[in-house]
């Protein structure tokens, strides 16, 4: 096969998306930047306020690497919370290990959060997002254990730990 400046451009630009989509980079502005929820900043605010991880995540719905989040191995009784406003999100009570690599949890709080349909990467998920301040932190799946069958697959990134906390 010939190799052709346009075929070396598409390998370019096919091997550069895969390495930002690897590291968590590459994902579409979040929708909370039209201010529709109770706590809402301007992106230099946010930047501010948050770790260029978390605003990744956050803000512009990427994906921390898989393993990566010290809440993975979080086993202590509390809540897990926003990081961007602290809203309650939810309780160790409900959180199991999935073996996906992310922290994993079959139900939220009441209230903690809302959903989204996700069509992103040619592909329909239910993505899941802070009902306070419209931060991204993961998707839900319909795999998860008894008694909800769902499993929240949460960045731990986007999340706080409050030992103790109860729901």
């Amino acid at each position: 096969m010939m190799m052709t400046r346009r075929l070396m451009l598409g390998a370019a630009a096919f091997a550069l998306g895969g390495g930002l989509l690897a590291r968590g980079r590459f994902a579409a502005p979040a929708r909370a930047a039209a201010g529709a929820f109770a706590v809402s900043y301007s992106d230099a605010e946010w930047k501010k306020r948050l770790t260029a991880d978390q605003y990744a995540v956050l803000r512009q719905e990427g994906t921390e690497t898989p393993g990566s989040s010290p809440l993975l191995d979080e086993h202590r009784a509390g809540i897990f919370a926003c990081a961007g406003c602290a809203q309650p999100l939810f309780s160790s009570k409900t959180k199991f290990e999935s073996g996906t690599g992310w922290p994993s949890f079959w139900q939220p709080l009441d209230a903690g959060v809302g959903t989204t349909v996700d069509t992103s990467f040619g592909m329909t998920r239910t993505e899941v997002h802070c009902s306070r301040c419209g931060g991204h932190l993961g998707h839900v799946f319909n795999d998860g254990p008894k008694p909800t069958g769902l499993r929240y697959c949460m960045n731990g990134v986007a999340m706080v730990f409050m030992p103790g906390a109860a729901a």
